[in-house]
């Protein structure tokens, strides 16, 4: 239940963005022990990676992990590989197919390492922020997709054999739109200016405004009523 105060340890998968940081204030509200895990994996928006590191820091998390792997050694996505990211005029724009800015296997990658720490810590608690209503049509944010890694988690730990460890996967974005995840984000404290979307952002850190990711975020700020306080390039 929300607010209650349980000393157990969790993992929040943290990229940085608008998404896993509202989930980590959501652990944290169900007092939750949060220990933050980020990638460092090739990504061609790497900036979000100070992000991440500025959210830990306001939420004061127990620990923050920035993991190494190299994702550029598969390619096939345009944040991995020499791949334009698509712009659009409108976040209705973006169509239903699955879009270049995909990465392949990328959620079972970070929860298959969330997983190894979670047993190594002795944690039964992993969150991640998937949503099945405003996103890119990822096939890796879908719930049977979750309830599928949750399954085979369970199965594939010393742990979980034993019996002393019941994972469970936390997905407290599934239901929710853009808009009401930064509703309650607000209410939980969340500073979005610490974040960030884009997936190709400038130099200077100011997002394009018109990847699909920009615009789902731009949207969701829109239908709830509220500014977005982060730097966008000239549109």
């Amino acid at each position: 239940m929300p607010g209650m105060n349980t000393n157990k340890k969790a993992i929040v998968l943290l990229s940085g963005g608008l998404d896993s940081t509202t989930v980590l204030a959501i652990a944290i509200d169900r007092g939750f022990d949060v220990h933050a895990l980020s990638f460092r994996y090739g990504q061609r928006h790497a900036i979000e990676l100070s992000a991440s590191k500025r959210v830990a820091a306001q939420f004061n998390v127990a620990q923050h992990v920035v993991a190494d792997i190299d994702l550029r050694t598969f390619g096939g996505s345009a944040l991995t590989d020499d791949i334009d990211v698509p712009k659009y005029d409108s976040a209705d724009s973006v169509g239903q197919e699955i879009p270049v800015t995909y990465v392949p296997a990328r959620n079972t990658i970070f929860l298959s390492f969330a997983l190894a720490w979670a047993e190594v810590l002795q944690a039964d608690d992993i969150f991640i922020g998937v949503s099945a209503m405003d996103y890119s049509g990822y096939p890796d944010c879908r719930p049977e997709y979750i309830a599928a890694f949750q399954q085979m988690a369970n199965l594939a730990t010393v742990a979980g054999v034993q019996g002393n460890q019941k994972l469970t996967i936390h997905t407290p974005l599934i239901t929710l739109t853009k808009a009401q995840t930064i509703e309650k984000g607000l209410e939980l404290g969340v500073d979005y200016g610490n974040t960030i979307s884009c997936y190709d952002p400038d130099a200077g850190g100011a997002s394009c405004g018109q990847c699909d990711s920009c615009l789902l975020r731009r949207r969701g700020f829109a239908e709830a009523g509220f500014d977005d306080p982060i730097r966008y390039q000239s549109l």
